[in-house]
């Protein structure tokens, strides 16, 4: 499988979002995220790395 799970960082530590995310979006100054059971997220934070070997989505406000 190819899923990521996104993380946003607070206070220097990573706080898991969503796991299984297959999809993401920028939607001005947010980030929208969806799994692969549908469920969908909106966080207004901005990409700071994406590790695809990792499957490791990092997102900080």
């Amino acid at each position: 499988m190819c899923e990521s799970t996104a993380y946003l960082l607070v206070n220097g530590q990573e706080e898991m979002v969503l796991e299984s995310v297959d999809g993401f979006e920028s939607e001005g100054d947010q980030i929208r995220l969806v799994n692969i059971f549908g469920e969908e997220k909106k966080i207004k934070a901005r990409i700071k790395s994406l590790s695809l070997v990792e499957h490791k989505i990092i997102l900080e406000p």
